[in-house]
């Protein structure tokens, strides 16, 4: 059987269609130190074999309430299944932009009934009534001559993966807000705790100003200032509640469920944060969900750049048209009833203003785009290690001057309650040491706290151990398999 021609050239160019124009893509460089400044000694460079970060990094604070409240956050948090959703989206886009690599077959049953005019141009033929059945079958497939349809699966890949990205950078940012929430919380407990033994001394004070009173030893003056401290001491510490419940609502919100539904007991905070690898600013660039997200952009914005240099060529698409057609439902499908076409269809646009040439450079400048957003992704990353790590080593120094502050304050106030019960001052001198001890107890508290949301910060700007070596493989986002 002699092949005809155009099939010959047919099957040729659809076995050598391997051409794809366009850049080839090379991940951007970025301004990455050698080194943080901030890095001081007592601070572990974490190495490949060494305790580095992991996924579940909140173990490191040690509590029990704190690992319970983390574990609800994939199960309900709802911006996380808003991410979730987005990801699954942008893997079913995938799909839809490789089902061009294929032909597309339709088909169409029609039956028609007919009757011709006696007076018509059809009188006289053999029929001039009845219903007629057609069944065709349509195949239609352009050939990817010039990469157009493979740069349009490369650039879904590339999105699906920024998807995830964000996904794992939404999952991060969420776990570290309930951490730092949590530990506030933790903060205000010491402080209730703090005034609640505030309160109790003040409430010795008056006593003993009232006994002094009463033995005409101290005045109505020293009696009324007493009182003052601690129903103002009283009045602070109701003020605390407010605030703790506003951070137990914000936990319930983060965890998927109603205010109502969650109630978190007192707790204790602890003294130190964890000791926290930080490793080498080159390795931001694996670690960041978020970096790892705009690389991926700047790959998918390449592709695109590919997709839009096709439009320069010509395209080739491939029409077939076969099926059965009769008079008769009883022999619609007799072989002689049979009908078939075949033939290629080459376009070429040959004037359009100027349009693919500026869409080209449309897709150009979005990708110059994406690439300053990825430098800028970069350089934000270093910041935020920097600014922790500078923030846990400076608060480490006030923690340390700052006991010694409070342990000055409380040999003023022994001295001065000792003076007062002497007779030898007023009790306007007692209030100073009480308020001194008092203010720097709750500042001692307030650089605790401070130190202990700031580890959280720095996990999160290390990337809470997660890799991007975890993003899914572009044959896992094709096949669709989680």
């Amino acid at each position: 059987m002699r092949v005809p021609l155009f099939v010959s050239l047919l099957i040729t160019l659809l076995l050598t269609a391997s051409c794809s124009v366009g850049p080839k893509y090379r991940t951007p460089s970025a301004p990455v130190p050698p080194a943080y400044k901030q890095a001081v000694d007592g601070w572990k460079e974490a190495h490949p074999q060494d305790g580095t970060i992991r996924g579940i990094w909140w173990d490191m604070f040690v509590d029990p309430q704190l690992n319970a409240l983390e574990e609800q956050v994939d199960i309900s948090n709802q911006t996380l299944a808003v991410a979730e959703a987005q990801f699954r989206s942008a893997r079913a886009a995938i799909r839809v932009a490789r089902s061009d690599l294929f032909p597309t077959v339709t088909t169409t049953f029609t039956a028609t009934k007919f009757r011709t005019s006696p007076g018509g141009l059809t009188t006289g033929t053999r029929l001039s009534s009845g219903t007629f059945y057609t069944l065709p079958f349509d195949v239609s497939y352009e050939a990817d001559l010039w990469g157009r349809v493979r740069n349009t699966v490369q650039s879904q890949i590339a999105t699906a993966q920024a998807s995830a990205a964000d996904l794992e950078t939404a999952r991060l940012s969420i776990h570290a807000e309930l951490a730092t929430d949590y530990l506030q919380l933790r903060g205000l407990d010491e402080q209730q705790r703090l005034f609640d033994a505030t309160v109790a001394a003040y409430e010795r004070a008056l006593e003993l100003t009232m006994n002094r009173y009463n033995e005409g030893v101290s005045s109505g003056v020293d009696v009324a200032q007493a009182q003052t401290q601690l129903e103002t001491a009283r009045a602070q510490a109701l003020d605390i509640r407010i605030a703790r419940a506003q951070f137990e609502n914000a936990i319930a919100i983060l965890i998927g469920k109603p205010p109502a539904e969650l109630t978190i007991p007192p707790g204790s905070l602890a003294v130190n944060p964890p000791v926290i690898p930080i490793g080498l600013p080159s390795e931001l660039l694996e670690r960041r969900p978020d970096i790892a997200g705009s690389e991926r952009r700047v790959a998918s914005a390449n592709a695109q750049i590919g997709v839009a240099k096709s439009a320069f060529f010509p395209t080739l698409t491939i029409a077939a048209s076969g099926g059965v057609e009769s008079s008769s439902i009883g022999t619609l499908l007799s072989l002689p009833n049979r009908f078939w076409s075949i033939g290629p269809v080459f376009a070429q646009t040959l004037f359009d203003a100027g349009r693919r040439k500026a869409m080209t450079a449309e897709t150009e400048a979005v990708y110059d785009s994406t690439v300053g957003a990825y430098r800028q992704a970069v350089l934000s990353a270093l910041q935020e290690v920097e600014d922790n790590l500078a923030a846990l080593r400076i608060l480490s120094d006030e923690a340390t001057q700052q006991d010694l502050a409070i342990q000055a304050a409380q040999r003023s106030l022994d001295l001065a309650m000792n003076r007062y019960r002497g007779g030898i001052t007023i009790y306007l001198e007692v209030i100073t040491a009480q308020n001194a001890l008092f203010a720097n107890q709750r500042t001692g508290i307030d650089i605790r706290t401070r130190r202990m949301t700031a580890s959280v910060r720095l996990v999160k700007a290390l990337g809470g151990g997660w890799n991007s070596s975890t993003l899914p493989s572009p044959s896992s986002l094709i096949s669709g398999k989680p």
